[in-house]
Order: structure tokens, then C-alpha cells, then sequence
């Protein structure tokens, strides 16, 4: 197995401009689909292609594909080809990757615990439009 790190957490790293741990975790999980991706590899297994593709109505092929390869490439999601045709593929949080899930877990409940809040406020700003 090859090690590589993405190219910009790699020179970050090797420059030291890390100021801290937390800046390394966003880092390897910002990125609009990241965390949602990370959260249903988690809960749900093991997903394919295009069953990941479903979950983001308007995602590009090209966005998709990026945001799998930087998790890919920071160690976070595994991804496993299996030899039949047509060609299957199917992405899988690794070790790594399943240490963040309690904290995907606790960002998930934040959002549910605060949507109404922010429901509220948008119906207040737009009561004074």
C-alpha cells in the first residue's frame, strides 16, 4: 500500500503551518460534501458511485469526483474496485475516517438541534423586506 498525503496538507504540514490540531481536522473535512459524504459512509456502509452521486441533487461529476479523491487521499475513505463488468466500485470509510464519525455525528446534531432557530430568524428578516 502506498502512503500519499494530498498536496496541500502535505506542504502545510512540512512548512509547519499548522497553528494547531484543530486547523488540520478542517483541513481534511472542509469541502461543501466532505462531511455529508463521511456521515453516510459511516451510517449507512459502503456505497457506490452513483448511490453517492444521489445524495447531492445538481453535483457535478467533477465536484463529486474531487471531493472523493482529497478523502481518498487523506486517508479518510477507502475506495475498492471489484473486478466485473461493467466495473464496480465502492467507497468505504477507513479506520482513520471512522474516528471522525462522533464528531460528523455531533456537527449533524448541532444542525438539527439549531435549524429551527435559523428558520425562525430567516421568517424575521424577511417580515422587515
Amino acid at each position: 500500500m502506498s502512503i500519499s498525503l494530498r498536496r496541500e496538507i502535505e506542504q502545510r504540514i512540512r512548512n509547519h503551518d499548522f497553528f494547531c490540531e484543530k486547523e488540520l481536522t478542517m483541513a481534511v473535512i472542509s469541502g461543501k460534501y466532505k462531511v455529508v459524504i463521511i456521515w453516510h459512509l459511516g451510517h449507512e456502509g459502503p456505497l457506490r458511485y452513483g448511490e453517492i452521486y444521489k445524495l447531492f441533487p445538481g453535483i457535478s461529476d467533477r465536484i463529486l469526483t474531487k471531493q472523493l479523491r482529497e478523502l481518498e487521499q487523506d486517508g479518510i475513505v477507502g475506495r475498492e474496485v471489484f473486478p466485473v463488468v461493467p466495473p464496480k466500485v465502492e467507497y468505504h470509510l477507513t479506520e482513520l475516517g471512522s474516528t471522525l464519525l462522533p464528531i460528523v455525528d455531533e456537527i449533524w446534531r448541532w444542525g438539527k438541534e439549531n435549524m429551527k432557530y435559523y428558520h425562525e430568524k430567516l421568517m424575521e428578516m424577511d417580515k422587515e423586506t
